[in-house]
């Protein structure tokens, strides 16, 4: 299984605003990971529809945390920023032409694995990702202060 990048940002998003404790930019995240700033405001505007980031328009604009890092599942987030967990064809019940589908048990097998996959991620939230602030920040090169 591999998520793809736009959720990866997703997570570094939250994790950076989690760790800087204050108001922060597109461009500071953009070029703290180099990643291109359309692509982060692209992850920002979801995140901001659904209520995990607090966008402030204007010349001293930003972004914040909506919620507290203690209330922001990572599994949900995970799911939010995914469209689809179809790993094989027989999940897809619309182009699903695999002639074994109906005798076929790896498909129980998988969707479990994705089951496991998200109970665990169910358990984790941006606070614990954030639990060793002061190492990420200083690889981050956030001032220290903030």
């Amino acid at each position: 299984m591999r998520l793809k990048k736009y959720t990866d940002y997703a997570l570094r998003v939250l994790i950076y605003t989690a760790s800087k404790n204050e108001k922060t930019s597109i461009n500071e995240i953009s070029d703290t990971f180099f990643i291109s700033t359309e692509h982060i405001r692209k992850v920002v505007h979801q995140l901001s529809v659904n209520g995990y980031i607090e966008t402030i328009r204007g010349r001293n604009g930003g972004m914040i945390l909506a919620k507290e890092p203690k209330d922001i599942n990572v599994g949900a987030v995970v799911r939010l920023m995914e469209n689809d967990f179809y790993m094989l064809e027989c999940f897809d019940g619309n182009h699903n032409q695999c002639v074994i589908t109906s005798a076929c048990h790896l498909k129980h097998a998988v969707a479990k694995a994705i089951a496991a996959f998200f109970q665990v991620l169910d358990g984790y939230t941006l606070e614990d990702l954030v639990g060793n602030k002061e190492e990420l920040k200083q690889l981050m090169n956030i001032d220290m202060e903030s």
